[in-house]
């Protein structure tokens, strides 16, 4: 788990592309405010959910393997139960991702066994949005 603030910073401040998966552009939930204030600050944004075409006005992809570029950050907005498939999918990309970010409380043991070994950070149980706003403002 990445828990040190210094080297989470130095992340953050490199990473430029986020997909975020279980994107939604419904007002109001949190996964429509941190996608915004992503988007806001400059990253490139890559919504992935199965059923949506478009998200904040951009294409939506079904899955991580769909996702047409290079993937920074994957950021979970999913129950915990679903975290360990979307490790796997993390795991199967190339590159694979620098930071794999389960959102405000979610965590999962098992995402995070299935990517241990591998050059992924991961965060667990904390917002983005929130994280990146305390390290970088």
């Amino acid at each position: 788990m990445l828990d040190d603030d210094r080297a989470l910073r130095e992340l953050l401040r490199t990473c430029r592309t986020v997909a975020v998966v279980g994107a939604k552009d419904r007002p109001g939930a949190p996964v429509d405010g941190v996608g915004r204030y992503l988007l806001d600050v400059g990253f490139t944004v890559y919504p992935v959910h199965p059923a949506r075409k478009t998200v904040w006005g951009l294409t939506a992809y079904p899955s991580l393997a769909d996702v047409p570029g290079p993937i920074d950050i994957v950021v979970l907005f999913r129950a915990p139960q679903h975290c360990p498939d979307h490790a796997r999918e993390a795991v199967a990309l190339v590159p694979p991702p620098r930071i794999f970010w389960m959102q405000s409380g979610i965590s999962s043991p098992e995402a995070a066994s299935i990517l241990a070994g591998m050059p992924v950070h991961v965060v667990s149980d904390r917002c983005l949005m929130v994280e990146h706003r305390r390290l970088l403002a």
